[in-house]
């Protein structure tokens, strides 16, 4: 029952392991930008989405209807003004772009915001549900679940919409691409704002569930980067198998060896991973 109580846990964290990774992985596949920043786009998610609860009553499940456009606003003037400079540069300067713009965002919250904790709190705690003797938390129930329905549109918006064809199409062949008249400077800049919404919606997720920090913003990008090799580039189900995977290996590895060995565990799964197979488990040939 301890084992259920843990693999349970593991997916309802996994869930929101997803989130945190899908505008990551876009931004890495389309781009070829790793991009540091996503950690404190996460964690500048998470405020926004505390401070509307704090000041306006808004709910954090609701804040992504909001948030998203404001993240996609500021992802998408970063990379025409900033980002787009290096697209094509050779990954190092790419990397130390982000990191550089990751360190003024992040002293900015820490000035703005302080190193404090915080964390929402609701007024009506969510139920407990109990399963054969499991315990569901109802607020993790409902973050999990929101989590997947991001998952989704985000699916329907690479799969079913015209951006997203164009998308997928310069993400396959840039220069094919060009050739059938797609603007690649356009689509990129729209790539990036996607992946930095995203991002923001999975910090008002995570507000419910975690305390929130600036200095919580590079275990965020720790877990998405983990999260992106477990599962393999070059697919939505990358990112699924890679975040259920994390999930479900940090729970059952607080149960084995203690939460604090859980980082460690992580990443000699992920070392094991990127030996046996480099695409990752669910990952496409062409991006390892």
């Amino acid at each position: 029952m301890f084992l259920a109580q843990n693999l349970v846990n593991g997916v309802l964290l996994g869930g929101l392991y997803v989130c945190i990774a899908i505008g990551f992985s876009l931004i890495w596949g389309v781009l070829n930008i790793i991009n540091f920043l996503h950690g404190s786009l996460i964690v500048l998610g998470s405020y926004i989405a505390y401070f509307a609860f704090v000041y306006f009553g808004i709910s954090p499940f609701i804040a992504p209807l909001f948030i998203m456009p404001l993240m996609f606003g500021l992802g998408y003037a970063l990379q025409r003004s900033v980002l787009n400079v290096v697209i094509g540069k050779p990954v190092l300067i790419t990397l130390t772009l982000t990191f550089g713009l990751d360190l003024i965002l992040n002293n900015l919250m820490l000035w703005g915001f302080t190193a404090n904790f915080r964390r929402v709190v609701f007024e009506h705690p969510f139920p407990t549900f109990e399963v054969h003797g499991i315990v569901i938390p109802g607020d993790r129930l409902t973050a999990m679940a929101l989590a997947f329905l991001l998952t989704l549109i985000f699916f329907l918006l690479l799969n079913r919409s015209r951006i997203g064809r164009a998308i997928v199409a310069v993400r396959n062949d840039r220069d094919a691409a060009v050739l059938m008249g797609v603007n690649v400077k356009q689509i990129y800049a729209i790539t990036f704002a996607t992946g930095v919404a995203f991002a923001g919606a999975a910090g008002s997720l995570l507000s419910v569930v975690f305390p929130i920090s600036p200095i919580n913003s590079g275990i965020l990008l720790g877990k998405a980067f983990v999260i992106c090799i477990l599962g393999g580039l070059g697919s939505i189900g990358g990112v699924v198998v890679g975040g259920l995977a994390l999930g479900i290996i940090e729970s059952v590895g607080a149960m084995v060896a203690g939460p604090e060995y859980t980082v460690l565990i992580s990443f000699l799964v992920l070392l094991v991973v990127l030996v046996v197979k480099p695409s990752g488990i669910a990952g496409k040939l062409g991006y390892e």
